[in-house]
């Protein structure tokens, strides 16, 4: 692609003849080889053999995705400038906490195609968050770019803001269950009930990302693409309900037969939905064949199966009805299958009556057929499905079993023209369930917490050098008030107080004692550290905040109660299902969040916590 942008330079700018045929002739073989690249990445990013399980049994391959890939980033030398800069620290103190993450982001590259994997890929988002919050400033970045590459194309996209790594790991972390529902074993409940699970949390993932994440620089990650991720995996997990329906649905009662042939017509449904999707503009051209292939072929082999399962109710016990069946409700069950009445009699009476009902079974199996062969013609079409041989096979045996019943329900003497059945109208059991990425099943501590508490020692925040401070005990005490922990605010100096004398103004931070950091000292810890002082008096290391953001968290952590701030987020993530839905990509910084005490600002008012406002109030 270089090579192209280079040439078409050279076009444009050179004005001699020769030369342009030359570099003409020349683009045009680079448009070629790039044109083939395109398809050949495009057959290996969308291949659905990889992931499949390798269990014996026959079941309609599920399309998983592959992982977006990420070049290296070294970080080491931004981040160690922005900690001497930003911080006032000796970076070189601070190098094995760099290395950590890096590490880290090595290995989030590869992750294991399993729990572990995803736990790996979590982890890493986690980390990202206090990352953001300690070398991100608003409208600045470190000058890092994020190369991502697309995950069904291959097309290079290349961003300096964080957002665009978030948004990438969380793809992954749904691309991730795709292949982990895919590789289930479902031909039992259990592995059925897994691949359920994995399919509804890539669901949830995809739509976090797109209800989060805006002005995707690739394909992949677009709303359009977005959008169509979310409805194939949630008519995958309607595929997997329908096969656990079929897997538990062991007897051939004549409403169980029904209602499987209802839960077939709704996987058909779903992924004529998801077709119509794959056929908008953007994301037609962009989806690979295969997959809309695939897609089409399911929603006629689910189609045909409702057909199917309706006939085998109506013809199987032909001769030998049991009451039960000709009860209430069944007749409530049939009435309940069509779209639309069928023609002929009623449908009470077909009920009851041997011949209507291996009429109409029999002009269901005739749809049923006409669906297999659809089925068929469109697998046919496709280079990548025809080497599929479980599909295949699966295609060919229900084509013969519909053939083989139809045969079986056709007379010689049946010179009536088979009627027209209507379609199924489709019913399932189990809704699917799109479940958000839940981060805190993940619990990370900040590989950079050595810098202190994020509710003051953050990217966006502005304070001045440390200042020491001697303070010497005097007839009416250290004359100072203190409030709060981690680190511990000076709420308040008396007039003409030691504290005053020394220097200390209201809104300080101490965050050393006599040489010792405390930054994350409680207050009693600090506290007992004044109490403590010899004569001589106690040597104090205090900060004062400058910029207005930060004046915020310093009111905030005055008038609220003492906490732990460094977790404060993980419990904000923490909770009941749905929580977790807390937006962490920041893309446009929408949402402004502090932990703990810390207070979230809501326009140009302040939302404070409640609780007795006094807590861990000392005065001196």
């Amino acid at each position: 692609m270089r090579m192209r942008a280079g040439a078409e330079n050279l076009f444009r700018a050179t004005t001699n003849n020769k030369v342009k045929e030359t570099v003409a002739l020349e683009l045009s073989f680079v448009n070629s080889n790039l044109q083939l690249l395109k398809e050949e990445l495009e057959e290996l990013n969308s291949s659905m053999e990889v992931y499949q399980t390798e269990s014996e049994a026959i079941n309609v391959p599920m399309i998983p995705l592959g992982l977006k890939e990420t070049k290296e980033v070294d970080l080491t030398v931004p981040l160690k400038e922005y900690i001497c800069e930003h911080y006032r620290e000796d970076s070189s103190l601070f190098e094995k906490e760099t290395k950590e993450f890096m590490e880290l982001r090595q290995a989030m590259r590869t992750p294991s195609r399993n729990e572990a994997g995803l736990e790996l890929l979590i982890e890493y988002y986690n980390q990202l968050y206090y990352l953001d919050q300690r070398f991100f400033p608003p409208h600045r970045t470190l000058g890092v770019h994020f190369h991502w590459y697309d995950s069904l194309t291959g097309v290079p996209s290349c961003q300096r803001a964080l957002a665009f790594e978030k948004g990438s790991v969380l793809f992954n972390v749904g691309a991730l269950y795709t292949q982990i529902g895919a590789r289930q074993d479902r031909s039992a409940a259990a592995g059925i009930d897994k691949a359920i699970d994995a399919f509804q949390r890539a669901a949830g993932a995809f739509n976090f990302l797109k209800e989060n994440f805006s002005n995707a620089p690739s394909l992949d990650m677009s709303s359009p693409s977005l959008c169509m991720l979310v409805r194939l995996m949630i008519a995958q997990v309607q595929e997997c309900v329908f096969e656990k329906v079929t897997l538990t649905t062991q007897d051939t009662h004549f409403t169980s037969q029904l209602q499987v042939a209802q839960e077939a017509a709704r996987v058909s449904d779903v992924y004529s939905l998801v077709l119509q999707t794959m056929s908008q503009p953007l994301v037609k051209d962009y989806v690979p064949f295969s997959w809309a292939s695939m897609v089409q072929v399911k929603s006629e082999h689910f189609r045909a199966l409702s057909h199917y399962y309706a006939a085998v109710a109506l013809c199987d016990r032909t001769q030998s009805i049991d009451e039960e069946e000709c009860d209430e409700e069944g007749e409530k069950a049939l009435l309940q299958l069509h779209v639309s009445n069928p023609a002929g009699p009623p449908l009470s009476q077909v009920l009851r009556d041997p011949e209507e009902r291996r009429k109409l079974g029999k002009a269901h199996l005739r749809r049923a057929l006409i669906r297999h062969e659809e089925a068929m013609r469109v697998h046919g079409l496709c280079k990548i499905l025809r080497k599929m041989d479980i599909l295949q096979e699966v295609l060919s045996f229900v084509h013969k079993r519909s053939l083989d019943k139809y045969s079986e329900m056709d007379r010689e003497d049946d010179f009536d023209e088979t009627a027209e059945a209507p379609e199924i109208h489709s019913q399932t059991q189990q809704k699917p369930d799109i479940i958000p990425p839940n981060f805190s099943t993940v619990q990370v501590t900040d590989i950079f917490r050595r810098l202190g508490p994020l509710s003051v020692f953050c990217a966006r925040a502005r304070w001045g050098p440390v200042r020491l401070v001697c303070l010497q005990r005097g007839e009416g005490g250290l004359g100072l008030t203190l409030r709060g922990d981690s680190p511990v605010l000076v709420a308040g100096v008396v007039p003409g107080g030691c504290a005053e004398e020394a220097g200390l103004r209201e809104g300080d931070y101490i965050v050393a004692v006599d040489g010792e950091n405390c930054k994350w000292a409680k207050h009693g810890e600090v506290v007992h550290n004044l109490k403590s002082c010899s004569d001589r008096g106690v040597e104090l290391g205090v900060i004062t905040l400058h910029t207005h953001e930060t004046q915020v968290v310093r009111r905030s952590v005055m008038l609220s109660p003492s906490g732990d701030k460094e977790n404060a987020w993980q419990r904000t993530m923490g909770g009941a299902k749905g929580q977790s839905s807390i937006s962490l990509l920041n893309w446009n910084r929408k949402k402004n969040r502090e932990g703990g005490g810390v207070t979230k600002r809501l326009g140009s008012t302040f939302s404070l916590p409640f609780g007795n406002l006094r807590d861990s109030e000392s005065m001196y």
